[in-house]
Formats: C-alpha cells, structure tokens, sequence
C-alpha cells in the first residue's frame, strides 16, 4: 500500500512539473492509472485532495489556475520548484568529508559515501585531508556494532513507538521495555537511547548493548512530549554518570582504568600495584565501575560499594 502510494504521488508529481498548461482534475484523473482505477468521483476526488496536500507538504510548489472557462487547473512550473546550486568552500567540504568518516563502521556508510560521490560529481572541491598523515593515530570514527542501533536511529527519525527486550546490568533476565524513543547518544565509546517509558511513565536511558532481541515498531503517535536536544543530553549523561553531586574513593590496579584516571580528582600510588583514586560520583556510576571488574575496588561511601557488589553478584549468577 505504501508502494502504490509514492508511485501515485510520484505520477501526479511529474504530470504537474511535465505540463506547460495548467491540468484540470479530468484530465489528471485520465493521466494516471491509480485514479482511473477510482470508483467514483467522490473516492477520486478525496484521493486527489490528500496527494495535492502530501506533495505541498513536501516541498512542491503546486499553483492553482482558473482558465476561461471556469475551470480550475492545477500545474507545479520547473522555475518555482528547482533548487539552486549547491556551492561548498573548501572548509565546508572538509567537513562533510570527515562526517562521512565518522560512519565507516556503521550501516550508513554507503549512504554517506554515495552522498559525497554525488556532490563531487556536482562540482563539490576535493579538499585536502587534514588526517590522511596520520591515518594510523586518529581515526574519527563512531563504532556501531548493536544491531538496535539502525531499527531505533529510523524510529527516533520517524517517531514511531518501540518494543524491546532489555536487560539491566543487575538483573538476569530481560523484560520487555514499550519506549518512545527520543533520540540516541554515544557516551564513552557505548550508545544510549533515550525515550519516553511508557510502563513506568517517565523518561528513561538505555544502553543498546544491553537490548536482546529484535526491535519492533508499533503504530500510533507519542503520548508524551518530546524535550529539546539539549534537555536528552543531560538525561542521557546524568543517568551514565556524567553530572557528579559527590565523590568517591576507590583503588585501581596499576595501568588499568583509564577513563577513570582521566577524570580522578586526585589519586595517589599504593604498595601491590595498587594506586588510590577520588572521582566524581553522580547516578550510574556504579554500572560503570562494575564493567572493570577485578582492576576496581571501591573503598566508600558504603552505598556505592554495596551497589557494585549487587551488580557483580546478579552477574556471577548468570
């Protein structure tokens, strides 16, 4: 249905760009096969109403002409729907180029790359590589392996409800999750969705490593608001641990951990191979501890250790 849909739009589309008179609806309704296909007037009349208004609503520009005799005729002229030349400096075009990049590993990459070979063939400057020297040391790359990823990057685009089974960090088994999805963020090298839960009404953050199962789609609109991109972030950060209220103390093994040691407030050499850290300590701080295992004890305060110590036994359970 959907199939039939954008080729009827499509039809419609190229007899109004195509004609140099305006068209009147018997004549558009003898042009295109879906609408011959119409039982009567008033079905045709109500299919063609709704394409004129799906194409104006994406972009076209379709001008509504009464002839001599009292007519009216409909044409889209090529002059008001063509776009202009698309014109890139050097930086501009160094910049799509490195976003193109960012997506080697993850499924959009031939449609980033097919993009790009379009806009050279347009005239788009070759710019010069600023990383091509050191190709082998920095690599501006996003790494995507969850298969979640593209079934909820289409969702979020879309705005289509989800379902999924998940997985938390402390429990072990998953339970089906019916989100909103809101957008997705990479943090620390893992992705998070955050979204609307419709099961606990409130917004929440997941991890995609931890969905299990395919990602299904469900039909209907949102039921709650959709915040800012900013606002998202913050959820997403917070919940990951980012937005510290307190501190903590632990003690990592020597040349292990260094995310941790990048963000310690301070930290000082013990005997054994040991070294003490204090770092900040916001909500989620103890799913991230949990993923260095036997290289972290936590020393205080008593609640996050009792926190790490739970995580660590729902997983030693399987």
């Amino acid at each position: 249905m959907a199939i039939a849909k954008a080729e009827r739009l499509m039809n419609l589309a190229l007899c109004l760009l195509g004609t140099r008179r305006p068209l009147s609806k018997r004549e558009l309704r003898g042009s295109i096969e879906a609408y011959l296909e119409a039982g009567t007037d008033e079905s045709f009349n109500r299919m063609f109403e709704r394409d004129k208004d799906d194409l104006r609503e994406l972009g076209l520009v379709i001008e509504t002409v009464e002839n001599l005799d009292g007519e009216t005729g409909y044409l889209a002229r090529r002059d008001s729907n063509r776009l202009p030349a698309i014109t890139l400096d050097a930086e501009e075009a160094a910049a799509l180029g490195l976003a193109a990049k960012v997506w080697q590993q993850a499924r959009l990459a031939g449609a980033a790359n097919g993009a790009l070979q379009k806009l050279r063939a347009a005239g788009m400057p070759e710019a010069e590589d600023a990383y091509e020297a050191h190709h082998s040391a920095l690599e501006p790359r996003i790494p995507v392996h969850e298969a979640a990823f593209e079934p909820l990057m289409l969702a979020c685009r879309d705005r289509r409800p989800v379902v999924f089974d998940y997985r938390k960090a402390n429990a072990a088994r998953p339970e089906q999750r019916q989100v909103e999805p809101w957008t997705l963020e990479c943090w620390r090298g893992h992705w998070y969705l955050a979204g609307w839960d419709r099961d606990r009404g409130a917004e929440r953050v997941f991890r995609l490593s931890r969905i299990t199962g395919r990602v299904r789609s469900r039909a209907g609109a949102f039921s709650a608001p959709v915040p800012d991109v900013v606002t998202v972030r913050e959820t997403v950060e917070s919940w990951a641990g980012e937005t510290a209220t307190r501190s903590a103390l632990i003690q990592l093994r020597t040349g292990a951990g260094y995310p941790l040691r990048s963000r310690a407030l301070s930290s000082r050499e013990l005997a054994d191979g040991w070294d003490e850290l204090e770092i900040p300590y916001g909500h989620g701080l103890d799913a991230w501890l949990v993923e260095f295992g036997p290289d972290v004890v936590v020393l205080e305060p008593a609640d996050l250790r009792a926190d790490v110590v739970d995580r660590l036994r729902a997983v030693a359970k399987g």
